[in-house]
């Protein structure tokens, strides 16, 4: 792996403690870490990236995603539904996937993620058709070169047992315990700078059992990997908690073992404020997913108390299918923009958002060498070019990035390796996956 030296950006956003920017800087990266931070750098035999007229942030991490839905997008059938009724309608689709699909799907997801400037994705991937496995999308994200956190999903409650995915979709949970077993044995790397880390991630309170999710916590601690799952997502959710648990979302989870440091949930709308108290005093993290909020009608989650809190928070895009997108950059300028709407124009800075969308992410998947430019620091950085129309007129480079533009990155590197340059990929011949 060759040096490589970022020279004279406009603005490097390190995220550090002081959350300092530096006005043309340099970053030397080695052996996928950053090696320094400043200016007039030594070149020695790096090659060199130039860097004027952009900002460099750390590479964008997205908390909540599913992968396998790339390849449904804007499905007629679901287009103007609500959660319940928008999974009920894609659910038969889906359960015709193979591995196939499964690889594809995570290739064009991925590569759409990198574009937008993301370095380190989860995936969620909780139902496994005719043959499909986490392996699938494993392989795709080698190929992309992403850092990848995926989770081995389930469902276990079907229809007819008073859950909502069709029977031909559910596992016996022994059989998805032992596959829990077998992928976290396969590829979880608990070393500092992984590739591949590798959750347990049963789907959702209205998809499994409580004996599952109860097992799944357990062995989550017993193997040292991450938990999540879908929680208080919209008023359904809420709904069919009560009535089948007696109980709110959070203190379901926490009954069951489902909140401490090694456990994030995705949306989280309809958290309640002792709900909110509960995970920042255990440290639960929290996936936010606005445009799929939006998308679906959920409503608009509670970030600005979360934050205010302690509550850790990253973003997600969710599926595509339930957002139709896949653009991070693009996630946290609606992020900011909810909770102005909710709460005032002075509720969320673009700074602040931004740090949600680095640091607040790899702060929630248990990623404390990812997040922040500095020394010692895994090399994933994201190259903003601001020359271009969109900020065009812009004082502050920053906050343009999250306000105006642009959302697609010029450059892209991760552990130290070019996965973008000048905006189009270099790990995979993506026209050619286009075409399958």
């Amino acid at each position: 792996m060759s040096d490589l030296l970022i020279r004279n950006a406009d603005a490097v956003v390190t995220m550090n403690a002081r959350r300092d920017e530096l006005s043309g800087a340099d970053i030397y990266l080695r052996d996928g870490v950053v090696l320094a931070v400043g200016h007039d750098l030594a070149q020695a035999e790096a090659e060199v990236i130039d860097a004027q007229g952009c900002v460099v942030t750390p590479g964008l991490v997205n908390t909540h995603h599913h992968l396998y839905q790339t390849l449904t997008r804007a499905v007629p059938g679901g287009q103007d539904a609500l959660l319940f009724g928008w999974l009920k309608t894609l659910y038969p689709i889906w359960s015709r996937f193979g591995p196939e699909e499964m690889f594809t799907s995570a290739q064009v997801g991925l590569a759409e993620l990198a574009l937008s400037g993301c370095s380190l994705t989860s995936d969620h991937l909780y139902l496994y058709p005719n043959g499909a496995r986490l392996d699938d999308t494993i392989a795709a994200a080698g190929e992309v070169g992403l850092r990848f956190h995926p989770t081995r999903g389930a469902m276990s409650i079907g229809e007819s047992a008073g859950g909502l995915p069709p029977d031909a979709l559910v596992e016996q949970e022994p059989a998805i315990l032992n596959d829990m077993i077998r992928v976290v044995d396969a590829f979880h790397d608990p070393r500092p700078g992984a590739m591949v880390r590798v959750g347990l991630a049963p789907c959702s309170p209205f998809s499994v059992s409580r004996g599952l999710m109860r097992d799944t916590a357990l062995l989550a601690r017993d193997k040292r990997v991450m938990l999540h799952t879908h929680l208080a997502e919209n008023d359904e959710d809420i709904a069919y908690s009560l009535a089948q648990f007696g109980c709110r979302p959070g203190q379901y989870a926490e009954e069951l073992g489902w909140t401490g440091p090694d456990v994030w949930h995705a949306h989280c709308v309809k958290l309640d404020s002792s709900e909110i108290e509960l995970f920042s005093g255990s440290r639960t993290g929290i996936a936010h997913c606005p445009c799929s909020n939006c998308r679906l009608g959920s409503g608009i989650a509670p970030v600005r108390a979360m934050r205010d809190a302690g509550v850790k928070v990253g973003l997600g895009v969710d599926g595509s299918a339930s957002n139709d997108a896949g653009n991070l950059v693009a996630e946290a300028r609606m992020a900011l923009l909810l909770q102005r709407v909710a709460n005032g124009a002075d509720a969320m800075s673009a700074r602040e958002v931004l740090e949600i969308a680095t640091l607040g992410g790899a702060r929630v998947l248990g990623r404390n060498d990812l997040g922040v430019i500095a020394p010692g620091m895994r090399a994933d950085l994201a190259i903003w070019d601001m020359r271009g129309i969109e900020a065009a007129g812009s004082w502050d480079p920053v906050a343009a990035l999250v306000l105006c533009g642009p959302t697609r990155v010029r450059d892209l590197i991760v552990e130290g390796r070019p996965v973008v340059r000048d905006g189009q990929m270099v790990t995979l011949d993506l026209p050619l996956v286009l075409e399958r």
